[in-house]
This record gives C-alpha cells, structure tokens and sequence, in this order.
C-alpha cells in the first residue's frame, strides 16, 4: 500500500483573537504538485508553517509517508524531507548564491570553489539557471526565488512547499517554474502550490485543496476536472468578487518628471541608463519589464532611496533630485516598494508603529509618540482600507499578506499624495485582494493623482494602465497606448525582440 506524501488531519492553530486553522486537512500523493487555494487569511500559510515545523499546532495530526510526527522546528520538519519556501526570502545578501544554498548544512570550513561547482551541478538537474558565485544582493527577486528553491532541494526535501511562487516572476518565468516543478515530481518529490494565479493552477497542478476561514471545504480536487472561474467559486462561496470600473483618463499637468535619469547599482553598472519619462495628474502609467531591467532601481531612486549619478527628478515641479525621502514624501510622492517587509515595512514592530510611521512627527508629544492620537490614525487606515487585524500592538509579521499590502497602501495614501510609486501592488495577493488594491489605484488617478506602477502581470497593466512604457536593460525601449496594445507587442519589447514600439 502506497501511503500519501503527506497528510493533515484536523489541524487546529490558535492565535491571540485569531483560529488560523480550524480542523483543517490536507492530503498530497507522492509524486503530484497539489495546489493550497483560499483567500488571503483562510489560513493556508498557517496550515503549510504548522507541516514545515514553524509552528507546532495545538490539535492535529502530521503524517508523513503513513508515519506520525511531530515537528518542534523546521530543521525536524526538514529531517523528515520538508522544505519550504517562503514568501518573503530569508537570504543572507552578503553571501553568494551557493553559500546561502548550503549555509547550515556544510562543514564550518568549505572550499569555494568546491560547493560553487556542486550548487551548479544541482541548479543544472533541475533547469535553474544561476550563478552560484554571485552575492544574493545582486539578484533580482526571481533570482532569489531560485536560490530559496536550490535550498530546499540541497537538502534533499521529498516534499516542497511554495508559497506563492510565481508573484515574483514574469510570465516567462512562470513557464520555466512549471518546466522546474515537473521535474520535481518526475524524480519522485512532491510540491506544494500555494498560489492566487488560478491559471498557473490549472497549468502546472494535478490536485487542489481549498480552505475557507481556516476549515478545508473542498478536498483533493483533481485539477483537470475544472477551470479557474470554478476554482475561484470555491475560493469566496458565494460572495461576488467586483472587477475593476475603468474610465477614460483625463490627464492634466506634469506630476513627476524624470529627465535622463541615471543609476548605477551596488557593482557600478547601470541599472538606470538615461530613462526620461512624465506622468500626469490623473493617469496610470505602468512600467513592464522581465525582472532585473532595472525597474527597481529606479523606483528607488525616484523615493531618494538609491543615489542619482545623473539626470534629475521632479515633482510637482520641485526639483527633488538630490532630496532625502522625507523632503520627496513632503512635495508629495507615495512610493510602495515591491519589498513590502524588508523596505516598506517593519515586521518586528507592532501593526500602530507601521501604521504611523510617515506621521510621527506630527503625531508626537515631545519626543515620544502619542499613543491614542497613534492609535486613532491606524484605526482609521484600518477602517478605510479593510485591513484584518487583532490587536493593535500585536507584530505585523502576524498579518496575512493582503493585509500587510493594504495596510503600507493606506499608510502611503493617507496623505493625500500627489504622485503614487507602486511597485509590484497587487504581488501575491488573492482574488479579491487584488481587486481591493487595483480599485485604489483607480480611485487615486480618478481623484487626480498621477500614477507610476511597476507590475511584471501584463493583463494588470493592460486593464489598469493609461500609457505602458518598457524596460529592457535600464532603458525605456518602448511606450504603448494600454488600451490598444498586445501582449505580444509588449512582450516582444520586453525581451528585446521588437523593432519597433509603438506610442
């Protein structure tokens, strides 16, 4: 008798205010990639941290190839072939690609060379392409994605659990994950799909649970048998999810300028190679590119968080070039960056403390913060833009990834601001979180504010977006009116194939 992979049964986890899992369960064959579906905070992560040894859940059991465990830490959960890999990375940027893979699974003294050659050799069975002597502070976040992986499959994990996996990838990318998985379960290892992206489930899945407010409602469904609108159904019940109104745009003056701007990155190359470009008041202006074409880069620069070698910045026509970001926050600009935990966010403060942090000043007393006016402004963010917490002074790490996303927007758009950055808004959110965040978008352009926003999702762009301009090696290599552009068009650009864009 051949057991299941793995198999949960009536998994219950408790937090402060919060049941995360309520009995739930989960059944996965050898040898299948099997898709975890639910809306954000339905208690998938929870359910995939109690099987990786992160949490220990307070009723339940875990079995593993028809055996009981019973994990106190992740390394238990990996001695029993468990991997996971997270949502947000924990990478050490200083080290090379190859000596994050082994760190904490090598002898304290190694040869460079030796495990360099041995990572490549591991990253090449399975289809990665990566540089194993490159420091992980060079690489985009799909790059990383692809470290995180080799990790997991360095230690010979049989089980693998990817949570939301492609939001940080292209659509090519994508492709070339599913490629990767398949070879996974063809050397007899089974994965985890923890994903949003219903079309990526039905592509590269063979089964899917769903979960709903923490309890499993409908278990091993066999993938082929449905599409990704009855997969979607299963996700919210019966609650409609809205789609997004989209008038035409009336634009008006320059918001933000960027005239030739130049960047180089942490290696002196350039990231940013003389990009100029204008959004105006009342317009979404969407910036497509395959990651690591310096979208990032120049993000950051435009928030006064990477230094401008050359070229200038404007908004609201003050010259902020050379300004620290406070000064830009000032003349108006809101930047959400892509890396909503490790640049937007503070997970070891308390939800209030994040909530606040564009106000302190002005919610202070003296030098301290004022608690109740603190506690005010975030109730009020949290009131306007839904977000899900328990207690005010619980750790934002507690928060679900929505809920993490709607909370730095509400933070950034409570000021009112005149020119929005959002980088990567809507990365790994479900259904009607995406909805939630694309509709504020919208609302902000329609109440005349201008908008930059990077998305590696081409229908986003496509639907959300006024203008589309491409990057492909640090420079704008085409503009694109949204509403009449393809996506091969705008693919072809990305990739450096097309000869001629089109404005």
């Amino acid at each position: 008798m051949t057991h299941p992979a793995v198999e949960l049964d009536g998994i219950w986890k408790r937090f402060p205010g919060v049941i995360a899992n309520a009995g739930a369960g989960l059944t996965v064959r050898p040898g299948t990639v099997h898709a975890v579906l639910g809306e954000n905070g339905a208690g998938k992560t929870t359910l995939m941290n109690c099987l990786a040894g992160v949490y220990r859940p307070d009723e339940g059991h875990i079995r593993i190839d028809g055996q009981e465990m019973i994990f106190s830490s992740p390394a238990d959960a990996l001695g029993a072939g468990i991997g996971m890999v997270h949502q947000e990375f924990r990478l050490v940027p200083t080290f090379t690609v190859a000596e994050n893979v082994v760190l904490g699974a090598a002898p304290p003294i190694i040869d460079a060379a030796v495990i360099e050659r041995q990572v490549g050799d591991v990253a090449a069975r399975f289809g990665f392409e990566v540089e194993p002597d490159r420091p992980v502070w060079q690489l985009s976040m799909g790059e990383r994605q692809r470290v995180e992986i080799l990790k997991a499959l360095w230690r010979d994990a049989r089980v693998l659990i990817l949570d939301e996996p492609t939001a940080v990838l292209t659509p090519q990318e994508s492709v070339e994950l599913g490629e990767v998985l398949r070879r996974m379960v063809a050397d007899g290892r089974s994965v985890i799909f923890i994903s949003h992206k219903l079309d990526e489930v039905v592509s590269f899945c063979d089964e899917a649970t769903v979960l709903r407010s923490g309890e499993t409602v409908s278990a091993s469904i066999a993938v082929a048998d449905v599409n990704a609108s009855e997969l979607a159904r299963l996700m919210v019940g019966d609650v409609a999810v809205e789609t997004v109104p989209i008038a035409v745009a009336i634009p008006g003056d320059p918001a933000l300028t960027v005239d030739n701007l130049t960047v180089r990155d942490a290696r002196g190359l350039l990231a940013v190679d003389g990009v100029s470009f204008e959004v105006r008041s009342g317009e979404i202006v969407g910036i497509a590119g395959v990651a690591g074409n310096g979208q990032r880069a120049l993000t950051d620069a435009i928030a006064g968080l990477e230094p401008i070698e050359g070229g200038t910045v404007t908004v609201m026509r003050t010259d902020v070039t050379t300004a620290p970001p406070q000064r830009r926050f000032a003349a108006g600009l809101a930047y959400v960056p892509e890396d909503r935990l490790g640049v937007g966010l503070a997970p070891k403060l308390p939800i209030t403390e994040n909530a606040v942090m564009r106000e302190f000043r002005t919610l202070r007393r003296g030098p301290l913060l004022n608690w109740a006016s603190a506690r005010e402004f975030c109730d009020r963010i949290v009131e306007r833009f839904e977000v899900k917490i328990g207690r005010h002074d619980a750790p934002l790490a507690g928060l679900s990834g929505g809920n993490l996303q709607r909370l730095l927007l509400g933070r950034e758009l409570s000021g009112k601001p005149d020119v929005v950055v959002a980088s990567q808004p809507t990365r790994g959110l479900d259904v009607a979180g995406v909805r939630a965040i694309q509709r504020l978008i919208v609302q902000q352009r329609d109440e005349g504010t201008g908008v930059l926003m990077v998305s590696e999702d081409l229908d986003e762009l496509l639907s959300l977006a006024d203008r589309i301009l491409v990057m492909n090696a640090g420079r704008i290599v085409g503009e694109f009116n949204a509403r009449e552009a393809t996506r091969t068009q705008i693919g072809e650009a990305m990739m450096g194939t097309a000869t001629e864009a089109s404005s």
